[in-house]
């Protein structure tokens, strides 16, 4: 088998797994009981908690454990647009942002907030003039994810911030869902007031994930209950989760030198033979893209059952991201850089983990070729 569709989601470290299965087995008891069993479960929590910040280099206090990206982009932007709905209701968002972000600011377009869609140019890269440009009186939120999980492209998220610096009552949210592991994030020195990570993005595991909140910012909970995660996230502690995701982030980041040459080797031989392909075209800019993603499209070729062919053979890779590729629609992220309808139509999208090597690419490029051309005598 070989696996490219790493963005979608990653196979889970053994270790982050037996982390897992050993809290849920051995430390089950709830962290808020006041028992033995409970004063573990938090401790580990703590620990967790603690391993988590000083990984991402914040304070143990402004990391909130969630279920994953979704619900911390939701947290983030609902939480901060109603809470802070007195001061204004314009929001701002790139037009290639995560359906989790974009859906959570169509919901309060009917609530009656203003939304502004950032443009961004042919690469998928906004422009901080644009942002600027878009800022008005009543602008309490600007969100725009660090790198695009459909093409990889890594937006200004520095120049932004050093920007909204000159703007105290703009909050921003960084959604650096597939960032973790692949470009340096650095939350404090680039403003960020919110950021959303994914374990299972990291070899850690589904379920479980977590939200950055700058320490002075605040949110109104989206969930009312026992009042956790210092009563911003109400509901029993994922405790075994939590303590995955820590050895995940800290075995990603302590890989990544190694892993990250790897992984830029693989995409650059990839996309030097990919682009050789008659009819191919690569969608990744060259400059400013995770090392992670690449994105081409072939024409005359229906994305979905090159897609199918190519599982035939043990091979795994996506069309646009995860979370819209059954709706089978062409992808709104190259529709918003000014790609043709037929080309974002088949358009696919391999992404790599640290484990990929070169070998494999050479196998995907062969089977890529051939699937396409075989699939091109069939349609004509």
């Amino acid at each position: 088998m070989i696996y490219f569709d790493n963005s979608a989601t990653t196979k889970p470290y053994k270790e982050a797994v037996d982390s897992f299965v050993k809290v849920s087995s051995e430390f089950f008891g709830n962290p808020s009981s006041l028992h033995g069993l409970g004063v573990q479960a938090e401790k580990l929590l703590t620990q967790a908690r603690t391993q988590v910040a000083s990984l991402l280099a914040v304070k143990p206090t402004e990391i909130y454990f969630t279920s994953g990206g979704t619900e911390s982009n939701n947290l983030a932007i609902k939480g901060s647009a109603i809470l802070h709905k007195n001061k204004g209701k314009h929001l701002i968002l790139s037009s290639i942002e995560h359906p989790s972000v974009r859906g959570s600011m169509e919901q309060l377009k009917k609530l009656g907030f203003e939304i502004t869609y950032l443009p961004t140019d042919h690469h998928g890269r906004v422009k901080v003039e644009d942002v600027k440009a878009s800022i008005q009186k009543n602008t309490i939120l600007v969100s725009v994810m660090q790198v695009n999980n459909e093409v990889g492209t890594i937006q200004p998220i520095k120049e932004i911030g050093e920007l909204l610096s000159q703007y105290p009552n703009i909050l921003f949210h960084v959604d650096a869902v597939q960032a973790v592991g692949k470009v340096p994030l650095n939350l404090m020195e680039n403003r960020v007031d919110l950021s959303s990570i994914s374990a299972h993005k990291f070899h850690g595991l589904k379920g479980t994930g977590s939200l950055f909140i700058r320490e002075g910012v605040r949110l109104d909970p989206l969930l009312s209950g026992g009042n956790q995660e210092w009563k911003i996230r109400s509901g029993t502690e994922n405790v075994a989760g939590a303590v995955a995701m820590a050895k995940a982030l800290r075995m990603t980041i302590g890989n990544s030198d190694l892993g990250l040459e790897r992984m830029s080797r693989v995409k650059t031989l990839l996309r030097e033979e990919l682009s050789r392909i008659d009819g191919l075209t690569i969608n990744t800019p060259l400059e400013n893209s995770a090392p992670h993603i690449l994105n081409f499209s072939i024409r005359g070729v229906k994305a979905e059952v090159l897609i199918h062919t190519l599982e035939q053979k043990g091979i795994y890779l996506s069309t646009t991201s995860a979370c819209s590729s059954k709706k089978q629609l062409p992808s709104q992220t190259l529709l918003a850089m000014g790609v043709p309808d037929d080309l974002a139509d088949s358009a696919f999208r391999i992404s790599l983990s640290y484990d990929n090597n070169e070998d494999e690419a050479q196998k995907v490029i062969v089977a890529i070729e051939e699937g396409a051309k075989q699939l091109r005598k069939v349609m004509n």
